[in-house]
């Protein structure tokens, strides 16, 4: 978060900072990761996808700041915001954020339908654009969870209604890192493909700058999945705020 909103190449982030567009406190967790654990919360308890649980989970968060690190909530998108509070997902084509894909990754870990998995980026996003493209990073999450390497897994990634198809090879300088939902697959998909390890992925991911927080929570989920918890750096771990809020909602 700390460097949120800022361009590539004005910055160079190695480790856990503080600061930035919210002032928060060195390791304090995002809005990405906020919304990622109410949906783990809401299939926790119930034991199956349900999206209007998920939506008052999602208010909970917005209006009391359940399921924050600081008990506060201090950062939500302008669809998300319109969407919780009118009580349905917003479907005009400038409403594509990466604030339903930031946090799908928990439906890759259950047996959610494609259909689901649209509908539960729906409570908030529900152009068929992000839709699709929760879908497709379910899809991958999955192959990477049942053992395929990085290429298998990231082969043949296409989003059919935005004519997008996954490129390893390009340069950094055509990864895009604005915040748009694609931009964001195809961002984090790009740095788990060109990095060797957690770290080096997710700090890669906030290293493209703009939206550093979403990216890097989209590319991490890709490399816990592929790296494995014990990847994770211990002095990142030690430090983190709101550890028990995380571990109380996971299933």
């Amino acid at each position: 978060m700390p460097y949120e909103f800022m361009h590539r190449g004005t910055f160079e982030c190695t480790g856990m900072a503080s600061g930035g567009a919210n002032k928060q406190h060195a390791s304090t967790f995002s809005d990405d990761t906020s919304m990622m654990l109410a949906t783990c919360d809401s299939i926790r308890e119930l034991g199956r996808i349900d999206c209007d649980d998920m939506r008052s989970r999602f208010r909970e968060w917005a209006y009391r700041g359940k399921y924050s690190s600081g008990g506060v909530m201090f950062d939500i998108g302008n669809a998300t915001s319109t969407a919780l509070a009118e009580g349905r997902g917003c479907d005009d084509i400038r409403s594509n954020g990466s604030g339903s894909l930031m946090r799908i990754a928990p439906l890759a870990f259950t047996d959610a339908t494609d259909d689901e998995v649209r509908a539960v980026s729906a409570i908030t996003h529900a152009h068929p654009i992000s839709t699709e493209s929760c879908v497709v990073f379910v899809h991958v999450l999955r192959k990477i969870i049942g053992g395929a390497s990085v290429a298998e897994a990231t082969s043949d990634v296409t989003v059919d209604v935005h004519d997008f198809s996954f490129d390893p090879g390009i340069p950094i300088d055509e990864v895009k890192s604005g915040g748009y939902v694609v931009d964001t697959l195809n961002a984090s998909l790009w740095c788990l493909v060109n990095t060797g390890s957690y770290a080096e992925c997710v700090l890669a991911a906030v290293n493209l700058g703009r939206d550093t927080d979403t990216t890097a929570c989209v590319a991490g989920a890709l490399a816990g999945a592929f790296y494995g918890y014990g990847a994770i750096p211990a002095e990142w771990l030690e430090v983190l705020r709101g550890k028990n809020v995380i571990e109380s909602c996971l299933f």
